[in-house]
């Protein structure tokens, strides 16, 4: 488990909000909850940090110059197959789940599966609870079809909050246009992330976010665009397994080497590189997180 400490470095003025995994496809509910103490206990014993409840604890923590932090799950297997989770999950601060990681589950299917069924009946049953405790529906790692379904069953709105347009880089955990603009009807925002090679053939450069970035807003608007880079702090012991044990991962992960990232000090003057494009700084505020705090204003409050 990495150090809550590193979650400093996407702070240089004033306040910053984090959404830190606490979970994905392996992970049972037991080990999740145990994850979410660690992390909670780290945060609170932080003097930088704060846990947030609400939109309004973001607004009131980051305006104070702090960290504002919330969890995320990446697949519906920390679930254990028990809809009641759910609750206690939104409880303890988890604010996005995605259905699928990947490859298909009970919920759904991946973005990496060569067959494609969409959202199955228990996946809209999870998308429902959701609705009604707080926790925003996902499409991140799943499938086209999965994306889709969500959208059309979600009552709230539905992010993928680490996608890149496949339009731009053709990779299979690429968000097509149709996915975009479905997720923007819903009142969502696409997060462009970070991640070498879903910007590009792993360039995690502000010009290969940028590429993504203008393409999305030319696609779907400014309101519906968003940042968040998917950014590993335990990187190097992923990049060792990925090296000793390249069998376990698709070849569209390993095709381009070592998985690159981009580091939270890049991250940092996208502003800035955005603002020497010709961005108005009203647009720049609503890419780097105005967007998906309108999200959790609407979605967070169930």
């Amino acid at each position: 488990m990495a150090d809550v400490d590193l979650l400093t470095r996407y702070q240089r003025d004033g306040g910053a909000f984090v959404s830190v995994n606490a979970g994905y496809s392996p992970h049972s509910f037991n080990a999740t909850m145990a994850l979410l103490a660690h992390y909670r206990a780290a945060v609170d014993a932080h003097p930088s940090m704060e846990l947030a409840a609400s939109s309004d604890d973001v607004a009131a923590i980051t305006g104070a110059g702090r960290i504002a932090v919330v969890f995320d799950l990446e697949d519906s297997r920390p679930l254990d197959n028990n809809l009641d989770n759910l609750v206690t999950l939104s409880e303890l601060g988890v604010r996005t789940l995605l259905p699928t990681y990947n490859h298909a589950n009970r919920a759904g299917h991946g973005c990496l599966d060569t067959t494609d069924c969409g959202l199955t009946a228990w996946g809209r049953a999870i998308i429902a609870e959701m609705n009604a405790v707080g926790i925003v529906p996902d499409g991140s790692h799943c499938s086209p079809r999965t994306g889709l379904d969500m959208c059309d069953t979600s009552s709230g709105p539905v992010i993928y909050s680490h996608s890149c347009m496949r339009a731009v880089w053709d990779h299979p955990r690429n968000i097509t246009d149709d996915q975009a603009r479905a997720c923007a009807a819903t009142g969502g925002v696409i997060g462009i992330t970070g991640v070498g090679i879903f910007l590009g053939p792993n360039t995690p450069t502000l010009e290969a976010m940028t590429r993504h970035l203008e393409y999305a807003v030319d696609l779907v608007g400014i309101d519906h665009v968003g940042i968040s880079t998917d950014f590993s702090f335990d990187y190097a012991d992923f990049v060792e397994e990925l090296t000793r044990n390249p069998h376990l991962f698709d070849a569209s992960y390993t095709r381009w080497g070592a998985i690159q990232w981009m580091p939270p000090e890049t991250l940092l003057t996208l502003g800035e590189h955005l603002t020497e494009r010709g961005w108005s700084d009203e647009d720049i505020r609503a890419v780097l997180g105005g967007n998906f705090y309108r999200v959790a204003q609407r979605a967070w409050q169930a």
